[in-house]
This record gives structure tokens, C-alpha cells and sequence, in this order.
């Protein structure tokens, strides 16, 4: 989403810092370029005159124009107020001391509210709390089936009453029923409309009397731009809400909905659907989402994704195997299907520091078609050719490429590839570095996947 406003930013930031001193005219030149970043990423305009006004004033100290760098100085203000547009170093929600945390998700139509309550309740569920979700929208066909089925993928139980009861009075049931099943947290899906409308307003207040929620998250959708802004806006004036959750940020708009929403409403991005799949769901980290704008990549996001993935016996293991040449092909199916659990490949790059400058990886995605076609490849070999790629002669590899439907070629760059890992992998526990010649036969990993170009 923040593509085109990245590339911008960055080339002006890159000017400026190859600059050994700056003027004001330079400082000057380089507030226009951003400011015309900005409103092509369409950023509310009053927004854009705040933070350029505001940036440019930073930038003119002289802390900044006297310093020994003041390119890199540039920079750091630039992610600072970057980081501060969107709400800082973030937001947390507020968490009941006993009984269920109350979680009220309002919404328009279409902005993918019924989805977020999912997304939301397998968050919590991922945390060790025991979620339940509330379905009252009951106007929009088939709302209360998609909440029990994404609400059971999510592993949520789901409180419903089917299509004919009034919604407030499911809301009070439900939140009934969480404090005698001692439920960790509710979160009440509501009904929204095509636009905003006195029935709606009174609907929602009307349950929020009845459950009094700890937190009210207004779900807004990130492709519908600056209407997206206004939504909220409006929401703010009629109904109050504590926070925002951002969907479709992985999305081919602008960006200008997400860098304007806090600036407009003083109201914080909380969470960011990033994705079609259930698990697609994150904090929004407004310091993180800025460095990855300007290219600095976001090292702490990729750590937690990791962490999420990865056990710790499980990779003591590992290391053991790697130092002691014990390092098969099932270990490395696993930990192929430990990386690509943390998301698009492609969208790991983008969370590695300096990459965004890179145009070949940064307009390139990973083919996971590429991966999928190892991972048959592995699957269709028996325990013993897994442990030992030896011993696979050609009627072996024939059977193979038969059983995962590719081709002998195909087993045969994976078989030799695998063969130069482990062997570099014996240089380095042995406590040689890989000299150039095995780093150009393993240049890209074994297997390599293939990028294409976007």
C-alpha cells in the first residue's frame, strides 16, 4: 500500500543525505517534494500542512543545519514525525481486572467488520485467552453464518440467537453467558449500514448501554481512501470510539487512509488486517510501519513473527544437528514450513533494514509455487532417502518426480543443492567461512526460490 509514497520519501531523503551541508533552500525543496509525496498518497491535505509546517520547523534548528551530519539528522526527524502521524508508539487496549474484557466492533457495511471479529478473537486466542463473539448483526444475510464459521476457525466460541431476535437484547445475553462461562474476553459484532444513519448511532448505543464495553474499535476500510477518514470523523462525532482497526493495508491504495486517520479523529490505529487469511491480523505499530516507509525495514516485527514460530527446544535442536552434521532433508521441510508460517515471503523482505532501497527484491515477489514444488519433492521421498539423499539413484529419482508430479531435473537440483548446504554448513562448524566459490554455487539457498518481477 505504502509503495509508491515509500519510493518518494526515500529518493528525497536519499538527496538530502548525500548532501554534506544543508541550506534552508535545500530544506525547502526537499519539504515540497514531500509534501507532494504526501498528498499523491492521499493524505488529508489540512494533515499534510500540519506535518510539513511542523517538519520544516525541525529541520531548520540548528542542531540540525550546524550538525556534522545533517542529512542523517533529516531523516531522523522525518521517521520521528512519521512515526508520530500515525499515533506514536502505539496504543494498547484496556483490559478488564476480572470478568470478560468487553470489545464493541462498529463499523460500515463492507469494511470487513464481521472478519476483523475473528481476526480479533484468534489475536486473544493466540495469547491464552479463552474468547467468545457475540453475533448481532442481524440484518445483513448470512452475517451470523460467516461469524460461526470464521468465529470457529478462530477457535472462539460464538453466542448466537440466529436472525429473528433483537440485537441489543443478544448482546446482554451474551455477555450473560461470558461472565457465567468465565470467558476472558467478548467481542460483539454490529450490524452497519451503507453510510452512516440515526439507526445505526441509536442501535449502537443502545448496546454499548447494555454492555458497557471496555473498548469501542471502529473497523475501517483502508481502499476507500480519504472516505475512509471521513467515516471516522463522523463515527468520532456520534458515537465515541476508543480505537481503529485498519483492514485491507495490504491493499494497492495509496496509504493516505492509514497516515490520516489519528491526525483527523486523535483516535489511534490499534490493529491492521494485512491479509485474506484469518491469521493476517497485527498490532499496528506506528514507529514500525515508518521505518518500513523510509526503508529502515522493521527488525522487531520479524523477530516476533519468528518467535511465534519458532520453539526454543525445538531449535537448540537445530543447532545441534548443524553443529554435528546431522542436518536432513525432513529437518529442512520443517523449518521451510517455519518460515513461510510467518507470512509471504515477500512481505518478509520488505522487514529486513536497507531493502527497500533494492528495487530488484523490493518489485520482486518470492514464487511460493517454487516452494511448494520442495516441499512435494520431500514429501514424495521415504524416511530413509530424507535422512540420507545418497542413496538416490536414478529409478529413485524417477519414483520421486512421479510422486510429487515435477520432473527428474527438478530432484536433482534440489538433491545437489541440499549436498553444497550441508557441505558449507560442515566449513562453518568447523569454523571455516565459505570460501567464493561455494557461496556462487549456493548463491540464493537451497533451493533458490524464484522471483518475479512485478
Amino acid at each position: 500500500m505504502f509503495d509508491q509514497l515509500s519510493d518518494r520519501l526515500q529518493a528525497t531523503l536519499s538527496d538530502v543525505r548525500s548532501r554534506g551541508k544543508l541550506s534552508e533552500s535545500d530544506v525547502d525543496a526537499a519539504m515540497r517534494e514531500i509534501r507532494l509525496a504526501l498528498l499523491e498518497a492521499d493524505v488529508n491535505f489540512k494533515v499534510v500542512k500540519t506535518f510539513t509546517k511542523t517538519l520544516k520547523e525541525r529541520c531548520l534548528g540548528s542542531d540540525v543545519l550546524d550538525s556534522l551530519d545533517p542529512g542523517q539528522q533529516v531523516v531522523k526527524i522525518v521517521n520521528e514525525e512519521l512515526a508520530a502521524l500515525m499515533g506514536g508508539t502505539g496504543s494498547e487496549l484496556a483490559i478488564a481486572s476480572s470478568g470478560p474484557t468487553v470489545i464493541l466492533m462498529a463499523g460500515l457495511q463492507g469494511s470487513g467488520k464481521t472478519t476483523a471479529c475473528a481476526k480479533l478473537a484468534r489475536f486473544f486466542g493466540e495469547q491464552g485467552k479463552d474468547v467468545a463473539v457475540a453475533a448481532c448483526d442481524v440484518y445483513r444475510p448470512a452475517a451470523v453464518e460467516q461469524l460461526v464459521t470464521m468465529g470457529g476457525r478462530a477457535g472462539a466460541h460464538v453466542y448466537e440467537q440466529g436472525t429473528d431476535a433483537d440485537p441489543v437484547a443478544i448482546a446482554e445475553w451474551a455477555l450473560e453467558q461470558a461472565h457465567a462461562e468465565r470467558r476472558d474476553v467478548l467481542i460483539v459484532d454490529t450490524a452497519g449500514r451503507l453510510h452512516i444513519d440515526g439507526d445505526l448511532m441509536d442501535e449502537l448505543a443502545r448496546i454499548r448501554k447494555k454492555t458497557r464495553p471496555h473498548d469501542v474499535l471502529l473497523v475501517v476500510d483502508a481502499m476507500t481512501g480519504q472516505d475512509a477518514v471521513g467515516v471516522a470523523e463522523s463515527f468520532a462525532e456520534a458515537a465515541e470510539f476508543d480505537g481503529v482497526v485498519m483492514t485491507k493495508l495490504d491493499g494497492d491504495a495509496r496509504g493516505g487512509a492509514a497516515l490520516s486517520v489519528k491526525a483527523v479523529t486523535g483516535k489511534p490505529i490499534l490493529f491492521a488486517s494485512t491479509g485474506e487469511k484469518i491469521e493476517d491480523f497485527d498490532k499496528f505499530h506506528p514507529d514500525r510501519m515508518a521505518s518500513r516507509i523510509l526503508g529502515m525495514g522493521d527488525v522487531l516485527s520479524l523477530i516476533e513473527k519468528a518467535e511465534q514460530q519458532v520453539d526454543e527446544q525445538a531449535a537448540d535442536d537445530l543447532r545441534e544437528k548443524l553443529r554435528t552434521d546431522q542436518f536432513t532433508l525432513e529437518d529442512f521441510l520443517t523449518q521451510m514450513r517455519q518460515v513461510r508460517k510467518m507470512g509471504p515471503l515477500s512481505g518478509l523482505i520488505g522487514m529486513l533494514p536497507g531493502m527497500g532501497a533494492m528495487k530488484e527484491l523490493k518489485n520482486a515477489d518470492v514464487d511460493e509455487g517454487e516452494l511448494d514444488r520442495v516441499e512435494a519433492i520431500i514429501l514424495s521421498m521415504t524416511p530413509a532417502e530424507r535422512v540420507d539423499p545418497t542413496i538416490i539413484n536414478g529409478s529413485r529419482r524417477k519414483r520421486i518426480a512421479n510422486g510429487s508430479g515435477t520432473r527428474v531435473q527438478h530432484v536433482n537440483q534440489l538433491v545437489k543443492q541440499f549436498d553444497q548446504m550441508r557441505a558449507m554448513m560442515r566449513s562453518m562448524a568447523s569454523g571455516k567461512m565459505p570460501d567464493a566459490q561455494q557461496l556462487a554455487q549456493m548463491s540464493g539457498g537451497a533451493p533458490r526460490p524464484k522471483m518475479r518481477r512485478r
